[in-house]
């Protein structure tokens, strides 16, 4: 049972932050340009950023598919590791904090998400697996 309100807690969390930082691209676009061009990406990338946050929050909330919640948190896995590495790369070690906060989240959200859900992802098994035989 506390599994299911740990998978819920961070989940919405995690949607949230995910969902603000999406609302923030939009709202705030020149700030936004700024920091990714101060990273060394173009804002050509920004509509991108916007529409795969909006999409992964929707996939994992909604689990219509369980192929595509998985790969929303892979590609938020990929996104929150490439943000964190890019803020370290300019060293900005404080950038990398919200991304650090969200891939905690994102971890427990994904290793706990079968006991919440009524359809498993195979993948946590295997996650799982794969931590007891590496230690």
């Amino acid at each position: 049972m506390i599994e299911i309100y740990i998978y819920w807690i961070s989940t919405t969390l995690l949607s949230l932050l995910y969902l603000a930082s999406a609302t923030m691209y939009l709202f705030k676009r020149e700030w936004v340009r700024q920091a990714l061009a101060d990273l060394g990406y173009p804002a050509t990338l920004m509509p991108l950023l916007i529409a795969v946050k909006i999409l992964a929050v929707v996939a994992i909330l909604l689990r219509i598919n369980v192929s595509l919640s998985d790969l929303a948190y892979a590609g938020m896995l990929y996104h929150l590791l490439l943000s964190a590495f890019a803020h370290l790369n300019v060293r900005k070690p404080s950038g990398a904090l919200p991304a650090a906060i969200c891939l905690a989240l994102l971890i427990t959200s994904f290793v706990t998400q079968n006991a919440a859900r009524d359809v498993p992802s195979p993948y946590v098994q295997v996650a799982a697996a794969h931590s007891l035989t590496s230690r």
